[in-house]
């Protein structure tokens, strides 16, 4: 029986979850995995100019980014079930429920009602949650943003998102 688990590699600007992805994908290909990684859609999005700044509001470039996110890893849920391999982990850079730290709760409830969903149901769609501390807490020295044109938070304002980050999947029961 085919075996697809999907994670969430989330965290605050600068928290290593490239390097963190590298090292799954090694480590588990090791393990005879087929390893899948849905790329982040907010730096797709505002690299390609789609953005909060440009849409006419935030909620309305967060429907925007919450609608592509389920399309992405539902295509991806989609094409693991077809390949000829016993064990998939899809690994998704950043989830859907990354989204709530970026707006208020009021926007975030409008955009689950408006994609006819719920916080509870989309955090627990994934198997697990693996948070990446920002190096804005506690190596603020290794902060940059230079490896991401879509990211431009000062190393205060990356802390204070790891912690909005960090709230927004509390209650999953294999956050780590």
């Amino acid at each position: 029986m085919k075996s697809i688990k999907k994670i969430v590699i989330t965290g605050g600007p600068c928290a290593g979850k490239s390097t963190a992805m590298s090292w799954i994908r090694n480590a588990f290909s090791l393990r005879g995995y087929t390893v899948l990684f849905v790329p982040e859609t907010a730096t797709e999005l505002i690299t390609g100019g789609v953005a909060p700044w440009t849409c006419g509001t935030n909620a309305d470039y967060q429907k925007c980014q919450v609608s592509l996110q389920k399309f992405k890893e539902s295509v991806f849920e989609k094409a693991a079930a077809t390949m000829d391999a016993d064990k998939v982990l899809i690994v998704c850079d950043r989830g859907v429920l990354d989204n709530k730290a970026y707006m208020t709760q009021e926007e975030f409830d409008a955009v689950m009602r408006s994609l006819d969903t719920n916080e509870v149901a989309e955090r627990d769609q994934y198997d697990a949650v693996f948070h990446m501390v920002t190096a804005a807490k506690g190596a603020v020295e290794a902060y940059t943003t230079a490896n991401n044109d879509a990211r431009k938070e000062t190393p205060e304002e990356a802390a204070v998102l790891d912690d909005k980050l960090i709230a927004s999947w509390t209650g999953h029961p294999h956050l780590r």
